[in-house]
């Protein structure tokens, strides 16, 4: 398993990496398919428990969510919402006319994945486009991964109080207030390292390191349990099986949704 999961880091970590730094269509593109998967697997967990949402909808709703974002940034918002939501209704009503009696309960899941996945996630891109996005881009991801190590280490060693037992019993409050402290330390050494070591000498301070790391490591675990909320209910492990060892797309970037969402606006007021 351990090997399983090195294997996946090291041929994905590169290919992210560039991603990143390309940024543009590439980064588009990897946000897209990392997207557009979880989406997939989310219709599928919830098709698990007897529902029936439109898969292929939820998927090309947060596409075009993402697309859209790249395209014209905000702009495309509107039009896009509003297609997917009459579009859903419509998909919802014929399969409703079909025989299908909980078809309401369908349409709302239907919504959901699209604007929880497909709205939240493409805040990525948008991180990505704010000036020197490059650097925010690897300040906001690193930050929930420096966390989240630092309450597992942390957790196992000290852990003695549990955070949340029926949503994901491992994890502990000892834990999770180290995960706090260790993400705004990590990503404080972060933004120095950028601004100093990277050669382009970038803007980004210490401190607005550790106000990120801080806000990112204390709210991005709630994207965390709202995910193992969902699987717990329908009795599944993982979303899915396509990163051998680390489960889903939708187990990899449960947190990255919440951490987007918020960095982004973190930065938008850092930068002001």
């Amino acid at each position: 398993m351990l090997k399983q999961r090195i294997l996946v880091v090291v041929v994905l970590l590169p290919i992210g990496l560039v991603a990143i730094y390309l940024g543009g269509v590439a980064f588009m593109a990897v946000v897209a398919l990392l997207l557009g998967l979880a989406g997939w697997e989310y219709a599928q967990l919830f098709r698990s428990g007897g529902n029936q949402p439109a898969s292929a909808l939820v998927v090309v709703g947060i596409l075009l969510l993402v697309i859209g974002r790249w395209w014209s940034g905000f702009e495309s918002t509107p039009w896009t919402l509003t297609l997917m939501v009459l579009a859903s209704m419509t998909v919802h009503l014929v399969a409703y006319e079909r025989g299908r009696d909980q078809a309401g309960t369908d349409f709302a899941i239907t919504l959901s994945g699209i604007l929880y996945i497909g709205w939240l996630g493409a805040y990525l891109v948008s991180i990505r486009a704010l000036p020197e996005g490059v650097w925010w881009v690897l300040l906001v991801l690193p930050a929930i991964w420096i966390a989240d190590g630092g309450a597992y280490f942390i957790g196992r060693a000290f852990g003695r109080h549990k955070l949340s037992p029926r949503l994901s019993p491992k994890k502990t409050w000892q834990g999770y207030l180290g995960g706090v402290v260790v993400g705004a330390l990590g990503t404080a050494l972060l933004a120095w390292l950028w601004a100093n070591l990277s050669g382009v000498g970038t803007s980004i301070s210490p401190l607005d390191g550790v106000i990120l790391g801080v806000i990112l490591a204390v709210l991005a675990p709630l994207g965390d349990l709202g995910e193992s909320m969902i699987k717990r209910q329908f009795g599944i492990k993982d979303s899915g099986r396509i990163l051998p060892g680390h489960g889903g797309a939708f187990d990899r970037i449960d947190s990255w949704l919440w951490a987007a969402a918020i960095g982004y606006y973190v930065i938008i007021w850092l930068l002001i």
